[in-house]
């Protein structure tokens, strides 16, 4: 297959010249770079390049060219390469135009003239780009193949977590494809057990755990040593900020994660109010991102890992596997956040998996292009899923317990909702109960101001009702709220009858829990701001306070 393109368009020649030399110069050997003087001359090329199978990986265009612009020519072309990443080369006085590309192509950076030395100026901008492009568009297909039911609940448990964790896949319906269930008969010895997982080095793996699949594709689920100077329980945005400062400041540090680096956010489809990201960044993206940062920084992230106890000896503090084997640490950060809290109503328990789904994936979005599916919840996390979904579904309903979308929801998304045609939302409702037999068929509706019922097809719901902290593992260790949440600081100091008396001089640091050198960050911390920045930054100033206490040790 043809190396993809990097499409550069200038209607100057001798900016288009040096446009290309410098592309050419850092990515030639992997990309081929593709010249066109203006906007209708591109547009040809990308039809060619279409035409042929060719892949386009980004586009350099400049704005001001007579006939079309530079925005008009992306409108056009992302209709034919939509992945491609979009790159606006500006003047000074263009910035109105680039605000408004982003708004209208979703443009992904724009560039002022002159960008010399493109080292400084070009070059990490295109890495950036080019890296998110690679993560998200996969090569021509010769990996992992997993083979299952649509509405089997195992297959839709190993596809999350192998999209959670961003290794690459296809799904095979065993169901549609003869081939996939000759497939199956043949590695089952006729049994037909689903899913199957089948390798490119010719193996496969039958109903895998999380572990099992985790070790297969190249994950890190065994720590290198028994011992680290920082332990981080959780790889959400507060676990990997600490990972990332920790292992930055020359920590030994290991993170431990019991699904897939960036917790709840991780499964956002739109992050568009975190700093530096100004037409927004996918959960996933953000996370990878920073999975890649700590462990450049040198840090272990193991997956599929969970924590199931901490003990306290002496100075050492413990942190206990549900494998039995035991991690020790100088110092541990609890970075666990939030468990998803499950709707209890009849007939809700069989069908997660086949048409109801905690959060919303891709993945799963995909597969109701088309249909009517129900967002259950009014925060941002609905309010994103609900976002994502209208991309593919025929109509999106959000089902909303209150009165309306602003008490708990970002006012830039409820923007977007109430102007967006396929999504409509119902207040003052509730499910009564979900029907199906195999998969989701139908949700039954309360009005809570009337009590009447409404049984209403549909064979997707994605819930998002809130959540409670992941802390059990802690009891008997730390101090925690009435509702689980850990206490921290003055917080810590103040509870009555922690499980371990306070036994420094000094009061516990601002992040600090009732156990000296125990601390926690994000969501699982009591009287937080539960934001991803807010996150990130806690997981950042743990690592600081971590370092006073380690003086002391």
């Amino acid at each position: 297959m043809a190396k993809p393109a990097i499409l550069a368009v200038d209607d100057d020649p001798q900016v288009l010249s040096a446009v290309a030399r410098d592309l050419r110069a850092r990515y030639g050997e992997e990309f081929r770079i593709v010249r066109a003087s203006s906007g209708s001359e591109a547009l040809e090329a990308v039809t060619q390049l279409q035409g042929r199978g060719d892949v386009v990986a980004a586009f350099v265009v400049d704005q001001r060219m007579p006939a079309m612009t530079g925005t008009q020519f992306l409108a056009a072309a992302r209709e034919i390469f939509p992945d491609a990443k979009k790159i606006l080369l500006t003047a000074y006085a263009d910035t109105d135009a680039a605000i408004d590309a982003i708004n209208t192509v979703a443009l992904d950076h724009y560039l002022m003239k002159p960008w010399d030395p493109p080292e400084e100026n070009l070059y990490p901008v295109i890495d950036d780009l080019l890296s998110d492009w690679r993560a998200n568009v996969p090569p021509p297909y010769d990996g992992i193949r997993v083979v299952g039911a649509r509405w089997s609940p195992i297959s839709h448990d190993v596809r999350d977590f192998l999209a959670r964790n961003q290794i690459p896949y296809r799904f095979v319906d065993v169901e549609r494809d003869d081939e996939a269930a000759r497939m199956v008969d043949a590695a089952t010895d006729g049994a037909g057990t689903v899913p199957i997982v089948f390798f490119p080095d010719g193996s496969n793996l039958i109903q895998p755990s999380h572990v099992e699949l985790a070790g297969k594709v190249g994950l890190q689920t065994e720590a290198h040593n028994p011992f680290y100077d920082l332990i981080i329980v959780g790889a959400g945005p507060a676990g990997l900020g600490a990972g990332v400062y920790g292992a930055s400041e020359g920590l030994r540090t290991a993170v431990i994660e019991r699904e897939a680096t960036g917790g709840q956010a991780g499964t956002s489809s739109r992050i568009e109010n975190y700093l530096g990201f100004p037409s927004g960044i996918s959960g996933k993206d953000l996370a990878r991102r920073a999975t890649t940062q700590a462990r450049k920084f040198g840090a272990e992230i193991l997956t599929a890992v969970d924590v199931t106890g901490v003990r306290v000896d002496d100075t050492l503090r413990v942190v206990e596997l549900s494998d039995g084997t035991e991690l020790g640490c100088h110092a541990l950060v609890v970075a666990t956040g939030m468990t998803i809290n499950k709707l209890n109503v009849p007939g809700h328990e069989r069908l997660v998996g086949a048409g109801v789904y905690y959060g919303a994936a891709p993945s799963e979005a995909v597969e109701y292009k088309g249909g009517h599916v129900f967002v259950v919840g009014a925060a941002n996390s609905a309010g994103q899923a609900a976002m994502m979904l209208s991309k593919f579904a025929g109509q999106v309903t959000m089902l909303v317990r209150g009165e309306s979308l602003e008490d708990k929801m970002s006012q830039y998304l409820v923007d977007q909702i109430n102007a967006r045609d396929n999504i409509d939302v119902r207040f003052r409702t509730q499910v009564a109960e979900v029907k199906g037999e195999s998969r989701l068929e139908q949700i039954v509706l309360r009005d809570l101001d009337t009590g009447e019922m409404d049984e209403i097809d549909s064979s997707g719901m994605f819930i998002f009702i809130g959540a409670r902290p992941h802390s059990d593992f802690l009891e008997g260790v730390v101090a925690r709220d009435a509702r689980g949440f850990v206490l921290t600081g003055p917080d810590a100091k103040a509870a009555e009858k922690p499980p371990i008396p306070w036994p420094l001089d000094r009061d516990p640091y601002l992040m600090e829990t009732s156990v000296p050198g125990i601390f926690a960050a994000g969501d699982v911390r009591a009287g937080v701001v539960r934001r991803v920045a807010s996150a990130v930054g806690q997981g950042a100033v743990c690592v600081s306070m971590i370092h006073g206490y380690l003086e002391t040790v």
